[in-house]
Formats: structure tokens, C-alpha cells, sequence
């Protein structure tokens, strides 16, 4: 059965853009990797630049075309700018406006007020559990990292110690809890019972964001012991303010793209029929860029004018939140495209090749394959979809709630050890002002800890269930 499915998954995939050999694309991944980490850390050359460069090694060395190499890289560096870099740019408009209105310190003000000291590490990973839901992670990212980082700035918290619990919130509902977009794929490849999926996806998703969040936490602030990155922290709004926003319009602001996304993914599992008018609007109104476009526009109202902000500030406002992310998205643009190079030169169907033929239980074959698609292409989604097609005819012969296991034993392989391939490394680093090393001692881990815990409880639950 695991043959026929890997036969299947290769009938869909586009031909690889060279004939290179297992041996051949092992060597130019590790070669591609290499020159990255060499450029940044011992050339100290711009990550971008950096990215690029090593996008063309790896075509070189496996063989391929350097006209198809450029292709690729291109194709993924748009479609990643396409996705993730307008929610950028409107996630720093909307950080722009809580930051100037004085919203932001209101919320920021308040946390410190009613969860300090050694609750806020808790607090941090509850909120980032409850936004991140219905959210992909680099949406989450943009709208809680900025109260992250004012938070541990106002309250001279360490950066890691604070910025990790989020980072495991976010991260923890990305690969295990449905409605987020990842299960949901994997539950519709393998035939699972939603329900029963995000039951076990809670009860396994606690106490792993619990380990790698706030007890990790204590060892990543020692190890990487950092001050957040002024040049991303929203000032103070003046303190020349006569008003700002009250909590509550400020909160309200800030969750609205929550509740469109959750509302339209749960508008999905209702109705389930594209051609219904209700599913049609949800499913417009509860995309990302609009439901962050609504609350840039409504934060006008709830944030901007309360403040006493005029029409004329506007377009001056939007320009200064737009000015420090021009790298960010060129970076992550490039981690995009290094990791189209990776797929369209064959390297996922390597990793699929090799382990048709594991003979393993179906639980561990299944997390074994999404981590080493996980690491060969720095895709979380690609992982995902494609151990879950890879495994999905083993999925006949098990219960309801081990075919739910199924679905979160790819879900926490998808997650292990993101790195230089992984547009999300970037975005993380980036954001905390970090080094490459310095990230891969706190995210990487982090994500590593999330994947192997989460697989270790799904297959201790096997076992009684």
C-alpha cells in the first residue's frame, strides 16, 4: 500500500528540472545548505544575497539547467512575496497605527498590569494559542510579535523568554489543531473524523506547547540572551496624546482578522459546498489579506481618531510602517525561492523514494516522511501534503482514532528543526534581530522539541487508545 501511494503521489508531481541521481541531489541540498550558513556567518553577506547564491549552487551541483534554476527560484520568491508579503506590509501598517494611536501601549500597559513576573511567559503562550488557531503562522507572526516585543522591552523581560512561548502558541496550533489549514489537508487525505482529530490534537497540543514554550523558554533566554531589536518595536505613541483607544476598541481591532479567519474556517466545515452564497462570502471576507485589509480600515476608526489623528497624517503613517520591512520581505521572498529550488530539482520526491520502502509502523513512518521533507525543503505544507498522500491507504485498515493519530503524526513531523530552507526561519530571525546561529539555538529547537514531543505523545496514545 505505502508503494502505491508513493506511485500515486509521483503520477502528480511535475517533472523534476534535472535527471540528477539520490547520491547527486543529497550532495548539491548539503551543498546548497552550506554555502548559506558560510556566506552569513563567515562573509557576514546580506541573508538575501546569501539565499540567491545558494539557490544557484544547489541547481549547479544537482545538474540542472541554470535557466530552469532561475525559473524557480524566481517562481518561489514571487509566489512567497504574493502570500506572505502584502499580510507583511499589512500587519505593519496596523502595528504602525497601535503603535502611534497609543493602542498598543494600552494593551501592552494592561497585560504587564494583570499578568506579571512568572505568569507572563503563560500568558504569552495562551494568547499566541487563541490567535494562532485559524491562522497561518506568518499572519500570527505579524500580528503578535510586535506586542511581544514591546512587552519585553517595557517590562525588561529577556527577549527569548517571552518571544518563545508566543513562537510555540503559533507554532503548535500550525502543525497539530484543526481548523488550521495544515490538519485540515491531512484529514481530508487520509479520510479522518474532524472531531476526533481536533479532540487529540488539543489533548497532545497542551503539553507539548507547554514544554517547548515556557519551560524551554528558560533555557533559550540563557542561551541566547538578547535585547529586542529597537529598530522593530513600535515607539511610544507621544506622550502629548490626549486620548488613546481604550482596551477594548484596541483588542477588538487587533482580534477582528482572528475571528473572520476562524469564522470562515468554521463556515467550511458547516457547509462544505463551494457553490453555497454563505461559504462564497466567508470565504472572501475570511481570507488573510482581507480580513487584515478590514482591520486596517477599521482601525482608523477605533484607533487613529479617538487618538485625535487627521486625514493629512494618514499616508505619512503607512509610509513609516512600511520602511522597516523592505529586508524582512526580501529575505523571506529569498527563503521562498531556495525552497522552490529544492522542490522542483526533485528533492521531495528523493525523500519519497527512499522510504517507500520502510518497513515501520504506519504512525512513525508517517512522522519519519514529513520530517525528512520537512528538512529537505523547508516546507511545513509540502511536508504535510505529501506524507499524507503517502500514507493515506494505510489509513483503511485503522480505527477512527488511530486514523485521527495518523493526521498529528504528520502534523508533528511537518514541524521538526525549520532552518535556512524555511521562509518562517527568516521571518524569526529577522524580527528578533537574531544571528543564524543564535536562531537555530532558539526557534530550531524549538520547533525540534514541539515535533518530538508531539510525536512521542501520539505514539503513547496509540498505545492505550
Amino acid at each position: 500500500m505505502t508503494r502505491l501511494s508513493v506511485e500515486m503521489l509521483a503520477a502528480d508531481a511535475p517533472a523534476p528540472i534535472t535527471s540528477a541521481g539520490h547520491a547527486q541531489l543529497g550532495i548539491a541540498v548539503l551543498a546548497g545548505i552550506a554555502v548559506i550558513v558560510l556566506l552569513i556567518t563567515q562573509f557576514k553577506l546580506h541573508a538575501f544575497l546569501s539565499l540567491t547564491i545558494g539557490s544557484l549552487a544547489l541547481g549547479a551541483i544537482a545538474g540542472a539547467p541554470l535557466d530552469k534554476v532561475l525559473t524557480s527560484f524566481t517562481t518561489g520568491l514571487g509566489a512567497t512575496v504574493a502570500g506572505v508579503g502584502v499580510l507583511i506590509a499589512l500587519g505593519a501598517i496596523l502595528g504602525k497605527m497601535l503603535a502611534d494611536s497609543g493602542g498598543a501601549d494600552q494593551i501592552v500597559d494592561t497585560i504587564l498590569a494583570k499578568a506579571g513576573g512568572r505568569a507572563m511567559p503563560w500568558a504569552m503562550v495562551l494568547i499566541a494559542s487563541v490567535i494562532g488557531l485559524p491562522l497561518f503562522f506568518e499572519v500570527g507572526v505579524v500580528l503578535l510579535i510586535p506586542v511581544v516585543l514591546m512587552v519585553a522591552k517595557r517590562g525588561n523581560y529577556s527577549l527569548m523568554r517571552i518571544g518563545i512561548p508566543a513562537l510555540a502558541g503559533l507554532s503548535v496550533m500550525h502543525g497539530l489543531v484543526p481548523p488550521h489549514p495544515g490538519p485540515l489537508v491531512a484529514i481530508d487525505a487520509v479520510k479522518a473524523n474532524l472531531g476526533v482529530t481536533l479532540a487529540l490534537g488539543v489533548l497532545v497540543a497542551i503539553p507539548t506547547v507547554i514544554i517547548a514554550g515556557p519551560l524551554f523558554s528558560r533555557y533559550a533566554a540563557r542561551w541566547v540572551d538578547v535585547p529586542a531589536p529597537d529598530r522593530m518595536i513600535p515607539q511610544r505613541a507621544s506622550e502629548e496624546l490626549e486620548n488613546r483607544p481604550g482596551f477594548g476598541a484596541t483588542l477588538a481591532t487587533i482580534l477582528l482578522p482572528v475571528v473572520l479567519m476562524l469564522s470562515k474556517a468554521l463556515v467550511d466545515i458547516l457547509i462544505d459546498d463551494p457553490t453555497n452564497l454563505t461559504q462564497r462570502v466567508f470565504d472572501v471576507i475570511g481570507s488573510p489579506l482581507i480580513a487584515l485589509l478590514a482591520a486596517v480600515l477599521v482601525g482608523i476608526f477605533t484607533l487613529l481618531r479617538p487618538a485625535g489623528f487627521g486625514r493629512e497624517r494618514l499616508t505619512p503613517l503607512v509610509e513609516k510602517g512600511l520602511a522597516p520591512i523592505a529586508g524582512i520581505l526580501l529575505i523571506v521572498g529569498a527563503g521562498g525561492g531556495f525552497k522552490q529550488t529544492l522542490i522542483d530539482t526533485g528533492v521531495g520526491r528523493m525523500i519519497l523514494d527512499i522510504s517507500k520502502d520502510w518497513s515501520i509502523p504506519a504512525l512513525l513512518l508517517a512522522w519519519l516522511i514529513a520530517v525528512g521533507i520537512r528538512l529537505a525543503t523547508g516546507s511545513a505544507t509540502v511536508a504535510t501534503v505529501s506524507a499524507a498522500g503517502l500514507v493515506a491507504p494505510l489509513a483503511a485498515d485503522m480505527s477512527t482514532t488511530h486514523t485521527a493519530l495518523l493526521v498529528l503524526a504528520i502534523g508533528a513531523g511537518s514541524l521538526f528543526f525549520s532552518h535556512v530552507n524555511d521562509a518562517g526561519f527568516w521571518l524569526v530571525k529577522e524580527y528578533f534581530g537574531l544571528s543564524v546561529g543564535q536562531t537555530i539555538k532558539t526557534w530550531s529547537v524549538m520547533e525540534t522539541i514541539i515535533s518530538v514531543v508531539a510525536g512521542g505523545l501520539v505514539l503513547l496514545l496509540s498505545l492505550v487508545i
